[in-house]
C-alpha cells in the first residue's frame, strides 16, 4: 500500500476569494475524486485546527495500492483540474510518499 501525504500552505487570498474560501473549495474539489478515478482506496482531507505561522493549512492523506496506481492518479485530467486550481491559491506544497 502506497501512502500520499500532502500539505499545503494557502495565499492570503487569490482569484477574488479569501484564503479560508480558497482552503474550503480546494478541499472540497479534492473529496470530489473520490469515485472519480478508481485508483483511490481512501483519501481524507483536513483543516488545520490550530493554525501557526509555521504549520500548514490542509492535509491531504491518501492511500494508493501502487506506484502506478499513484502515477495514474497523478496524470487523471480530473486531479489536472484540482492542481491547476492550486497553482492559483497555494503558496506552499510538501509531499511524501511512502509503502506500508
Amino acid at each position: 500500500m502506497i501512502k500520499h501525504v500532502v500539505m499545503w500552505k494557502f495565499k492570503e487570498s487569490a482569484l477574488n476569494n479569501t484564503k479560508e474560501e480558497n482552503i474550503d473549495e480546494f478541499a472540497s474539489k479534492l473529496e470530489a475524486l473520490v469515485g472519480v478515478i478508481d485508483e483511490i482506496v481512501s483519501l481524507q482531507v483536513e483543516k488545520n485546527i490550530l493554525p501557526a505561522e509555521t504549520g500548514s493549512d490542509l492535509i491531504l492523506l491518501s492511500e494508493f495500492k501502487s506506484l502506478q496506481d499513484l502515477d495514474t492518479y497523478n496524470n487523471h485530467p480530473e486531479h489536472q483540474k484540482v492542481l491547476a486550481f492550486g497553482k492559483e491559491v497555494i503558496g506552499e506544497r510538501r509531499a511524501v510518499d511512502f509503502e506500508m
